[in-house]
């Protein structure tokens, strides 16, 4: 009964070696490597890492550009839609912060500084 067993698992591993459909499929990891998190990213996050690439910053996750309030260099306000609320600390010790709408189109000011605000149409990448 031993013998038969034998015999029958030589035949079955000389059938795996001469057919091919049988053949165990090789690693593909030994040759290969492993893949970075670009080469299996989907979706999303696949459009988020190749503008991040790009030097896009599509959910603000970058510390924001400092701009000078000046009406020549204006503080830049991304949004989605037409309409912000911004506030303000108008001086750097101050508490209270001074609300106000910001409006798509030319720049406004602060009504209580005077720094200069400008509302960017931002738009997300999904």
């Amino acid at each position: 009964m031993a013998s038969r067993l034998l015999r029958a698992c030589v035949v079955s591993t000389q059938r795996l070696k001469t057919c091919s459909a049988l053949r165990p499929l090789p690693r593909t990891f030994a040759t290969a490597g492993i893949p970075t998190d670009e080469e299996q990213a989907t979706g999303l996050e696949k459009r988020t890492l190749q503008s991040l690439k790009h030097g896009k910053d599509p959910w603000s996750i970058k510390k924001p550009q400092t701009y000078a309030g000046t009406k020549d260099d204006p503080h830049i306000v991304p949004s989605v839609g037409t309409k912000r609320l911004v506030g303000c600390l108008c001086e750097e010790d101050n508490t209270a912060i001074i609300w106000f709408w910001l409006h798509e189109g030319d720049m406004q000011r602060c009504p209580s500084c005077g720094s200069h605000y400008k509302l960017v149409h931002h738009e997300l990448p999904h």
